[in-house]
């Protein structure tokens, strides 16, 4: 499908839409193959392939719009503004795909600018609004929020980063008749693990910090990440998923399929948190390497690969560095080959002229040696640690 209609091999979107559905050929589709192929770097490497089946989207969108009494509480008066590109499996799934089931109106902004969103959210009575934590905290701190009416939100909804209690009560502040509630979500899960009980029909008073509990039809537990043991109530350790809603596999990458889902079934999310007495699951940290950058995820692996390539460059490792707007940075740690010279500046530029926006270097600080594991690991966490106590300084 494309917009021109010269181009050889391609058919225009009105050919399309104007075309006999009765003179389709009959094809044969299994629940188990697969009908979407977003990309995810998992829990560390390069991006792969995700194979999500029509069951399992279909159990994903049943798990959190369906039923009597919804987790995720949509229904077909709703206005459901769509800035999040769909690329992206939270908007994919949770905002065009759940939208459409229970048809809803969905407004689709090409891309994130304060004052339009505020424009579109007063014109058009906006009432469910999925965001990520920096859009979040553009409304928290946007002065022109005042000028609009933005009552009609009903539901405010954030997920792929964390968001902290203080942005929650800013934001809050700002849309006092909106539910404002997180969920827990990854590419490879489906990609919904948890959702805010606050958005159910019949909601739930939550806790806040806690990304709702798992959804149904699902199961979950924690499991200590050296022996694999399952954990109690309040004990942290790695999120684990089961059900029909997870990936069939990485694209032709069987050997990273089998690293994430074990033998019994069992989805690695490379996320640490715990269960508390209530079922309400919180994030503490992560075992897996990926920077999220407003909600993109950055792998680390395929920046070092570039810049390991460079002649002046003898050793590199990337890592996540806070940051208030994007919630994480990649930030370079980099070894200078033997007499070289090489700047910052030429560091960014080299990397800027290879990768997406998000996926630029914010920062380069230089090193003497890159701490390493006998294995040759990387220690990210030594470095992520040599950032908190305020490296270089």
């Amino acid at each position: 499908m494309c917009t021109d209609k010269d181009v050889e091999g391609c058919l225009h979107f009105s050919d399309l839409t104007g075309a006999d559905e009765s003179e389709l050929p009959a094809v044969k589709i299994s629940p188990d193959d697969a009908v979407a192929l977003p990309y995810s770097s998992g829990t560390t490497g390069l991006p792969k392939g995700v194979m999500l089946t029509h069951k399992g989207l279909v159990t994903s969108v049943a798990q959190q719009v369906d039923g009597e009494n919804p987790n995720l509480y949509f229904h077909s008066e709703d206005v459901i503004v769509c800035l999040l590109p769909l690329f992206h499996i939270y908007s994919l799934n949770s905002v065009m795909l759940c939208g459409l089931r229970v048809g809803a109106t969905i407004l689709i902004m090409q891309k994130f600018e304060i004052n339009a969103l505020l424009e579109l959210v007063h014109k058009y009575k906006v009432t469910i609004a999925p965001f990520v934590p920096p859009i979040v905290l553009a409304i928290a701190k946007s002065p022109v929020v005042d000028n609009y009416d933005l009552s009609s939100i009903r539901m405010v909804m954030s997920g792929a980063a964390p968001m902290g209690k203080e942005l929650e009560d800013k934001v809050r502040a700002k849309l006092p008749n909106a539910t404002l509630g997180q969920g827990y979500g990854m590419t490879e899960a489906g990609p919904v693990l948890s959702m805010c009980l606050a958005f159910a029909k019949e909601p739930f008073e939550i806790k806040s910090g806690a990304c709702g509990t798992v959804v149904r039809n699902a199961e979950m537990k924690i499991v200590d990440p050296d022996t694999g043991n399952s954990l109690p109530h309040n004990q942290a350790g790695e999120i684990c998923i089961r059900g029909d809603q997870i990936m069939k596999g990485y694209l032709n990458d069987p050997e990273a399929t089998e690293r994430t889902i074990d033998k019994e079934g069992w989805l690695h999310t490379g996320d640490i948190g715990y269960i508390d007495d209530d079922e309400e699951i919180f994030i503490v940290d992560r075992l897996k390497e990926l920077i999220k950058y407003k909600g993109f995820q950055v792998a680390p692996a395929e920046l070092e690969a570039l810049l390991i390539a460079h002649p002046n460059i003898s050793d590199v490792a990337v890592v996540p560095m806070k940051d208030e707007a994007a919630g994480e940075v990649p930030v370079a740690f980099v070894v200078r080959a033997n007499g070289s010279k090489i700047s910052e500046d030429e560091i960014k530029q080299y990397i800027s002229k290879q990768v997406v926006f998000y996926k630029r270097i914010n920062k380069v600080f230089f090193t003497d040696t890159i701490p390493k594991a006998p294995s040759g690991k990387i220690l990210r966490k030594d470095l992520r640690a040599k950032l908190a106590a305020g490296f270089p300084n």
